[in-house]
C-alpha cells in the first residue's frame, strides 16, 4: 500500500524534463527574436517581448554546464554547435540586424571554457586560456554574460544552494548592466524599475529548474529532440528574414 500511495506521488508530482524546459526556451527566445526583427523599438510592447526572451540564455548556459558533464561525446557536442553556429549567421544578421556573432557562437565558446576548466591542470595556463575566451565572447551575443553564467553554474554543479546563488548573481549582474544602458536615456528611478523588469525571465528560469526541474530529459526524448534544439535555431531566423522581406521592414 505504501508503495503504491508513492508512485501516486511521483505521478501526480513528476516535475518538468529538461526538454519541456528547453522548448519553453526555444519559445521565449522566438518572442525576443520576434520582437527584434518586427516591433518597433519605440513601441511599448518592444519591451516586454524581449524581456520575455531573457529566460532563454540562462537557461542554455545551465544546460550547456549539464550537458558538458553527461555527453557521449565532448567532441562531437563541440562540433554540433560550431557548425550551427556557422549555418546560422546569415540569417541571424540578416533577421536582427545584429553585428555580432551568434548565441550559437558563444556557447561553443563557452562549451571550450568548460573543457579548458576541466581537462588542463596548469592553473596558470587554464586561468589564460579561460580569460582570452571569456574576452573572445565580447564580440557574440550575450557577450561576457554567457561565459560568466557558465563559469558561475560550472562551480556550482550539484549544489542546489550554490546553484541558486548562481541565478541570483545572474540576474544582479544583467540588471546592473540594463540599469546603466537605461539611465542613460531616462532618469535613475524609472531606469531602475526597467532594469529590475529585465531581471524576471533570468529569475524565471531559476524558479523553473531549481523548484520544478526534475533531472530527467524527457519521455520522448531522442534524436528528434535533440536535433531539433539545434534546427530550431537557424530555421526561425531564416523564418524571420523571410517575414521582414515580406513585410518591407
Amino acid at each position: 500500500m505504501e508503495n503504491k500511495e508513492k508512485a501516486m506521488v511521483v505521478r501526480q508530482n513528476p516535475g518538468i524534463s529538461r526538454d519541456a524546459i528547453k522548448y519553453i526556451a526555444m519559445l521565449t527566445m522566438f518572442i525576443n527574436h520576434a520582437a527584434n526583427a518586427l516591433v518597433p523599438a519605440e513601441s511599448p510592447w518592444f519591451e516586454v517581448l524581449t524581456d520575455i526572451g531573457y529566460f532563454t540564455a540562462v537557461t542554455m548556459c545551465f544546460f550547456l554546464v549539464e550537458g558538458y558533464q553527461y555527453t557521449h561525446s565532448r567532441k562531437n557536442y563541440a562540433l554540433r554547435l560550431l557548425i550551427f553556429a556557422l549555418i546560422s549567421q546569415v540569417p541571424y544578421v540578416m533577421a536582427l540586424r545584429f553585428g555580432m556573432l551568434n548565441m550559437l557562437f558563444t556557447l561553443f565558446f563557452c562549451f571550450l571554457i568548460l573543457h579548458v576548466r576541466h581537462r588542463i591542470s596548469n592553473g596558470f595556463v587554464r586561468n589564460l586560456l579561460v580569460v582570452l575566451l571569456v574576452f573572445v565572447t565580447l564580440f557574440c551575443d550575450w557577450s561576457l554574460l554567457a561565459a560568466i553564467y557558465t563559469i558561475l553554474f560550472d562551480r556550482a554543479a550539484g549544489d542546489k544552494r550554490k546553484q541558486a546563488v548562481s541565478f541570483g548573481i545572474a540576474a544582479l549582474l544583467f540588471g546592473l548592466l540594463n540599469w546603466m544602458s537605461y539611465a542613460l536615456q531616462m532618469a535613475p528611478l524609472p531606469a531602475l524599475g526597467h532594469a529590475l523588469i529585465s531581471c524576471l525571465g533570468i529569475a524565471a528560469s531559476g524558479i523553473v529548474i531549481l523548484r520544478f526541474y526534475n533531472g530527467k530529459k524527457g519521455k520522448r526524448s531522442g534524436r528528434f529532440s535533440k536535433w531539433f534544439f539545434y534546427v530550431f535555431y537557424p530555421a526561425h531566423l531564416f523564418l524571420l528574414w523571410l517575414v521582414r522581406l515580406g513585410l518591407g521592414i
